[in-house]
């Protein structure tokens, strides 16, 4: 087979557009096909019975109690998306400078992960690892005196978390902290407490981005958070080399499966990383993001399935094998009319 390099025939022996006429030729040529397969549904999980909340700055996007999120996960299952992703909204007497509520076996991404393997075992659940929601500071780890994030004892909390989580019978344990060391201590761990079969899904270059709002305004974490910021440990927006490494280290520790987070103003990353490492590789279309397709295309300044489907094959094209998206259940359903 001709590589690109190869001379092509000059117009009009070469026309280009033959093969866009029509429908059939299009599809007969399509390099990169978007199906169901390639969805993990985020969804925000709090407590009680019968709760629902909007999100605000996030149209369309509910909080749920467990058991409206339990007939929610059978919707998604008939959808033919294959993994659901958890995201606890943590009460405020909950939250403390420990972040010990991160593994209590009781709390609610526990009992979540136990009502949906009980009610849908089909469905692949995932659950975030990052200490965040269970801090009184909003910082994804525990904090010196200062206020710097410690390493290492915020990994141990990780572990503790991590190992609730499997013991619960998650699928996916996807730490998104960006601490060092920690897919090698959870994997550790895992493996230590016979979940052999619990795979992790890292975080591997998430960046410090601006991109999050939303996504903290749903978690409950923005005000928490308040003026701060993660920069100490997201990576800085202008690195590209960076993300490599922290991709390699994540995978020699252990990891099944790597993310890029954003989504669309990091496409470049997934791409290096697709080509290095030939690994699992999966793209976050975070809350701005979503937020800003879904405002443009409430007020009529774009058609929505079509500029998400179109954002989709961006990220397939990437070299991205799945993608989080808050749209999971309407390209479900656009891909089936």
């Amino acid at each position: 087979m001709a590589d690109l390099d190869t001379p092509r025939s000059a117009f009009p022996v070469t026309r280009m557009r033959r093969m866009r006429r029509d429908d059939f030729s299009r599809r007969m040529m399509r390099e990169n096909t978007l199906t169901p397969d390639d969805l993990i549904y985020p969804v925000f999980v709090l407590d009680g019975s019968g709760e629902r909340e909007p999100v605000e700055s996030m149209p369309g996007v509910e909080r749920l109690s467990i058991d409206l999120l339990v007939e929610e996960a059978r919707e998604v299952h008939r959808l033919g998306i294959p993994v659901m992703a958890l995201f606890p909204v943590t009460p405020t007497a909950a939250k403390s400078l420990d972040a010990r509520e991160a593994y209590n076996p009781d709390g609610i991404a526990q009992r979540a992960v136990r009502a949906l393997k009980d009610a849908v075992p089909e469905l692949g659940i995932m659950t975030d690892v990052a200490l965040d929601p269970f801090t009184t500071h909003g910082q994804d780890g525990l904090i010196d005196e200062e206020g710097y994030v410690m390493n290492e004892p915020t990994v141990e909390v990780l572990v503790r978390q991590a190992v609730s989580h499997a013991e619960a019978g998650v699928d996916i344990v996807a730490p998104s902290d960006m601490m060092d060391g920690r897919i090698g201590a959870v994997r550790t761990a895992l493996e230590a407490g016979g979940h052999i079969h619990t795979r992790i899904m890292a975080y591997s270059a998430k960046y410090a981005s601006s991109y999050y709002g939303p996504f903290r305004d749903a978690l409950g974490t923005a005000g928490n958070l308040g003026k701060g910021n993660k920069y100490t440990y997201q990576m800085d927006p202008a690195n590209s080399n960076e993300a490599i490494h922290e991709v390699a280290l994540d995978l020699d520790e252990g990891a099944d499966m790597v993310m890029v987070k954003p989504g669309m103003p990091y496409l470049d990353i997934v791409r290096r990383v697709k080509d290095q490492f030939g690994a699992p590789t999966f793209v976050y279309q975070v809350s701005g993001e979503y937020a800003m397709l879904k405002a443009a295309s409430m007020n009529g300044w774009l058609d929505e399935k079509a500029v998400v489907l179109e954002a989709m094959v961006s990220m397939k094209r990437a070299g991205a094998d799945g993608i989080l998206t808050y749209f999971s259940k309407d390209i479900a359903r656009w891909l089936a009319e």
